[in-house]
Order: structure tokens, then sequence, then C-alpha cells
């Protein structure tokens, strides 16, 4: 198995990202290519003792920076890594690709360079989501700001079988976003929605709250990109503001410095619940081949957990079972 990585992709391109390929060597079955400014990223790689068997150096002139229009940087850049690391996942060179770079490019090349899979109207951003109970699935995370009820189907029949094939879950349950429980509730999307999922095959538990996402009622959190963003943008600022308070408040004096001692191994577990570098990065269902998103900022942890999720993703043969539950369905084209 070989695993492309756009090196120039991300906050912390390229250091980081050389770093977490190295660690995530420390796993087995498969090879690395680190796309990228060759003399850079060699001169990275000479900082680190590793098996030179199994990362490979490609070079790419080119960057598609944040600040560029994603479609026209995709067609225009054709030595950029983002897009040097799509043509290879197309040509059946690797079996998967990760890039913690510009998302909207992501989603551009992964729909221009890849394709949808048959019958899949609009793919999804499908990311982890930490509970109580453990992690739930959130899609879409960003890709689609507005949606049919047809495509929210589709996510949960996506996100189902990544949530079966690769983290495990038998008979995932998939939770609707809405402003209360009852079928009544919501905007007539929404309302519409709740009707063809509950008429589907799909283990579809209901709607749920915004309250009751932290507490892990479901496996799957279906909703448009545009909630679904800002659920997981807020998630995140609430997680460090309770953080960094927490650590102010156990700072403020002798006696609380001497509590937080006995509090330190409850505070690193929450921490660590918390900490996206701990799930990698987040998968683009719907597309032919395996794509990953890693954090814009990720760390090498973030990046050496995204390796091994994507060589997880690449073997599950997720993909092949979303296309044949998709055509089982028989969603149409000019469908709801």
């Amino acid at each position: 198995m070989r695993i492309a990585i756009d090196a120039m992709g991300g906050d912390n391109a390229p250091h980081e990202i050389v770093k977490g390929c190295v660690e995530a060597l420390e796993d087995s079955g498969f090879k690395i290519d680190l796309i990228g400014k060759s003399e850079i990223l060699k001169k990275e790689l000479e900082k680190y003792t590793f098996d030179e068997n199994r990362i490979n150096v490609i070079n790419a002139d080119e960057v598609i920076e944040n600040t560029d229009k994603p479609v026209r940087a995709i067609k225009r850049k054709k030595n950029a890594s983002m897009v040097v690391g799509f043509d290879m996942l197309n040509d059946n060179k690797v079996d998967a690709f990760i890039s913690a770079g510009n998302t909207g490019a992501i989603l551009a090349g992964s729909l221009l360079k890849v394709g949808r899979i048959e019958g899949v109207d609009r793919p999804a951003i499908t990311t982890v989501y930490p509970t109580k109970k453990g992690v739930s699935l959130l899609v879409d995370a960003g890709a689609n700001s507005e949606c049919k009820p047809r495509n929210l189907l589709e996510f949960s029949i996506m996100a189902s079988a990544y949530s079966k094939y690769v983290l495990g879950n038998d008979n995932p349950s998939v939770g609707l976003v809405n402003i209360g429980e009852e079928s009544s509730k919501g905007t007539s999307m929404i309302k519409e929605t709740y009707e063809v999922l509950k008429d589907s095959h799909i283990n579809f538990y209901g709607n749920v709250e915004g309250r009751e996402l932290p507490e892990g009622v479901v496996d799957i959190i279906v909703c448009d990109g545009f909630v679904g963003n800002v659920i997981l943008k807020l998630t995140e600022g609430v997680a460090k503001t309770i953080t960094d308070t927490l650590k102010n408040e156990l700072s403020s004096s002798i006696f609380s410095k001497v509590g937080s001692l006995f509090l330190l191994p409850a505070l690193k577990s929450f921490k660590k619940r918390l900490d996206y570098t701990e799930y990698g990065g987040a998968p683009f269902l719907g597309v032919k081949k395996p794509v990953i998103k890693a954090h814009g900022s990720s760390n090498a942890k973030a990046i050496k957990n995204a390796v091994k999720k994507a060589k997880v993703f690449a073997q599950s043969g997720v993909i092949d079972t979303i296309g044949k539950e998709i055509k089982r369905i028989g969603v149409e084209r000019d469908g709801k």
C-alpha cells in the first residue's frame, strides 16, 4: 500500500508533516510518498532515522495557498503538491491521499480529479466528534452549505458504512440535528428529511438537539455543512475555553497548585479526549478513492494518526460498500 501526502499543505508544513510521516512508520504495511519541493523535504528528512525504503519524495514546485481560489488553483497549478497527489491517486499510483491544505481546493480536487461514486449527488466531509461515550461521526462538516433531503440521506448512508467498516460499529445509529425532538420541528427541509430518513433502511434514531450531541446519544450526527461546521468550530472553542479556564484557576494560588497535582491524571485524560490530533483527519466520503482532509494546523501527531486512518480506510473496502448501498436505495437524480 502507498499513501501520498501533500507535504506543503497546512500551517505547519513541511516540518510537522515530515515528522508525522516518519512517526507513522511505527505502524507497518504501507509506504509513503511525500509530495512537495524535494530539496526542502530531503533536508527535513535528514533530521530523522527511518527506513528509507518506506518514504519516497515526489517533487512538486508549486503550492496551493489558502488564499487561492480552489477550482482555479486545481486547474492552473498543475505542478502543485496537492494536484500531483490527486493525479497520483487517480492514476492508481497510490491507494490514499492526505492533505492539510486549502479545504476548498481539496474538495475541488476530489471532484475534478477523482470524481464521485456513481449515484452520489454530493460528497461530504465526515469528522470524528468527541462525546461522553467515546466518539460520534459528524457529517457534513463543511463541504455543502445548502442541502436537500436526498443529500442528507446519502450522508447518512455513507457515514453508516464508514462507521461500520472502519470504526467497527455493527449497526450505527443516525441522528438528524434539529431544534427539537418532535418530527414537526424545524425547517421544511428538515421535516422532509426526517420522513426520508425514517422510511430508509438506516438505523434512524430521530431528531437530536445540540445539547445532546456531546452526550453521544447517536453514532452519526447528520446535518448540512453550514450547521456541521458551526457545531465543530463551536465545540472546539468551548473545549479550549474550558481547558484554559481550568488551567488558570488551578494555577491561581498555592493551594490550587497543590490540588491540581491530584487532578492531573483526570485533566490529561480530559484534554486527550478533546484533542483533534488524536483522531487524525476527516475522510471525504462520496468520491471514488480515499481522500483525507487533515486539520489545517495539524502537528506531527495529527499527521501520524491521519496516515494510520488512511491505511484502514483504504483497506476497508468502504468505498465499494458505499457505491452498492447508494445503488441499492436507488436515489433518483431528480429526486428530493
